[in-house]
């Protein structure tokens, strides 16, 4: 995918979109249960679509809540559903349609108070410390997010009574149903008015922050960040947890500087992405690009998405830092920081992320948990306490609490940001030059990702190839070590193909949740040698899809 010539600046006018138009089409657009694009669609992390294409919209939502109702009953999880939603405009809308409908079927909902936001690990956060010790009355939740997608997305993300994301047995379940409730007319729906809701035994409201807020020294340690006086800066993009960067620092007594902390639907004050689209993706250096600049003011920036499961960190020393280059310093640092932590924990990542972490793992004499794309596949190992840290390429990690008791099973963007300052205040170290230092002892491999658009058939063609279609016995000049289409930590499908020598690799998937391919390669010779693992990997895919 070719550079935007305005990557890196500012939105235009005339990109923004018109936030009334697209709430009325949320409201005002029927689907076509025969088009396949606008079917309900759990991909890796919920349904998402838009109200423009007909793939958000209000017969979605209210089918999607009845199914999860109907799903829940049969599931016997009668206890608290919680509800959250992050600032996307079509979140609104889709928050009180699932309102509507949950609390009609009986559902007891519980929303964050006078109408404000709830990150994504919030959420997680209160089902586990709400279900800590229960065996019976569950509770579960609900974030009404499309994560870090362009403004005119919405999403809608289940997380079962685990408090990560649902696994594929569930969400197809919903999806389902969902579909046949729309295919049907959506007769199924059971429904009242927001108004009879509200004033219904039915919903409750609260204060997610609080709770949330209060134990966070329980994961990172918030003394040793403040006692070094760490000068931080944040940059909550207009996201869900815009206003908690200064409770936590108020509560901690952290200096953190919020550099923006305004909320717009239309997100025009986002800087545009690779592609040119407004996208609050905080691993790209190019939506990040306003913090970026700020680097030489803070000892550690940093940045979240929409619904704040991600993480962006930015330091003098790097700029915006890759994911994957963080994910092995923060890996790094953690099993060689955390007391607590039994010598036995997993180290968990994604297929597609960094082989550095391999390295640093084979230092550490600590086992890999390699699954597939998709937080969901960690959610048993930090449950179980096998797994210390779990990460994945696009900027995205969970760890235990100091005590290896699980604190969250979804991707928590707040202390991935905060450990990188507590990384620094306990090291002296910031974790750019740490990274840095790892080369030295490991190598520097070099990594990228290209994103092709696909439609639904190529898709669908791409995730069912098999280890057969690989016939060369050489990539990039190098023996091929391996061909996996299963993660060896669970033996579950990658959707995809993995392709290993000695130095180097690729994976070819498609997105679950965009309408395109993925490519990623990583080379520990050099660039020349990624471009040579990149061509050869285009091939493949040219031959399969048609």
């Amino acid at each position: 995918m070719a550079l935007h010539p305005q990557a890196g600046q500012p939105a235009d006018p005339s990109q923004l979109i018109n936030v009334a138009k697209l709430v009325s089409d949320y409201y005002a657009i029927q689907p076509d249960i025969n088009e396949p694009t606008q079917t309900v669609a759990f991909g890796t992390s919920g349904h998402r679509g838009s109200a423009l294409s007909a793939s958000f919209n209000e017969v979605h939502i209210a089918a999607i809540a009845q199914a999860l109702a109907e799903y829940r009953m049969g599931q016997g999880i009668d206890g608290p559903l919680f509800l959250g939603k992050d600032t996307h405009a079509l979140s609104e809308p889709a928050h009180t349609t699932a309102i509507e409908v949950l609390t009609a079927n009986g559902v007891n909902v519980v929303i964050q108070e006078n109408g404000g936001f709830t990150p994504t690990p919030a959420i997680s956060h209160a089902i586990l410390n709400y279900n800590r010790g229960k065996t019976a009355h569950l509770s579960d939740g609900v974030v009404i997010t499309p994560s870090h997608n362009p403004p005119e997305d919405g999403g809608f993300k289940y997380n079962p009574p685990h408090g990560g994301p649902a696994n594929t047995n569930v969400t197809a379940i919903i999806q389902q149903r969902a579909n046949q409730i729309i295919a049907a007319g959506s007769t199924a729906v059971k429904r009242q008015s927001l108004q009879a809701a509200m004033h219904s035994d039915y919903v409750q409201q609260t204060d997610f922050a609080t709770q949330y807020i209060s134990e966070l020294d329980q994961v990172i340690d918030m003394a040793a960040i403040a006692a070094a006086k760490i000068k931080m800066g944040a940059d909550p993009l207009g996201g869900a947890g815009v206003y908690y960067w200064g409770r936590i620092a108020e509560q901690y007594g952290l200096d953190i500087t919020v550099v923006n902390s305004e909320v717009d639907q239309r997100f025009a004050f986002m800087r545009r992405d690779k592609d040119g689209k407004l996208r609050m993706d905080c691993s790209s250096p190019f939506a990040m690009a306003g913090l970026v600049d700020m680097k030489d003011k803070f000892q550690i920036a940093f940045g979240n998405d929409t619904d704040f499961d991600r993480h962006g960190i930015v330091t003098p020393s790097a700029g915006l830092m890759n994911p994957n280059h963080y994910l092995a310093t923060a890996i790094d640092y953690l099993y060689t920081h955390r007391e607590h932590w039994s010598k036995t924990l997993k180290i968990g990542k994604t297929l597609v992320s960094s082989s550095m972490i391999d390295r640093v793992a084979k230092n550490l004499q600590r086992e890999l948990a390699e699954m597939p794309v998709g937080f969901k596949w960690f959610v048993d190992g930090l449950m179980q306490q096998s797994i210390g840290f779990a990460g994945e390429e696009s900027a995205g990690g969970i760890f235990l609490r100091r005590d290896a008791t699980p604190w969250a099973t979804d991707k928590d963007g707040f202390i991935m940001c905060l450990l990188a300052a507590e990384m620094t205040a306990i090291t002296g170290v910031e974790p750019g030059e740490r990274y840095q230092q790892l080369t030295q002892q490991f190598g520097t491999p070099h990594y990228t990702r290209v994103d092709v658009a696909a439609s639904l058939e190529q898709k669908q063609q791409l995730s069912s190839m098999q280890a057969s279609v690989v016939t060369d016995t050489e990539l990039a000049g190098e023996e091929i070590l391996s061909i996996q289409t299963h993660a060896p930590g669970n033996n579950a499908a990658i959707g995809g193909v993995k392709v290993s020598t000695e130095n180097g690799w690729f994976a070819a998937r498609p997105s679950g949740t965009e309408n395109v391919y993925k490519i990623y390669a990583e080379s520990f010779i050099d660039e020349s040698h990624l471009q040579k693992l990149l061509s050869e990997a285009q091939e493949l895919v040219d031959s399969v899809i048609k």
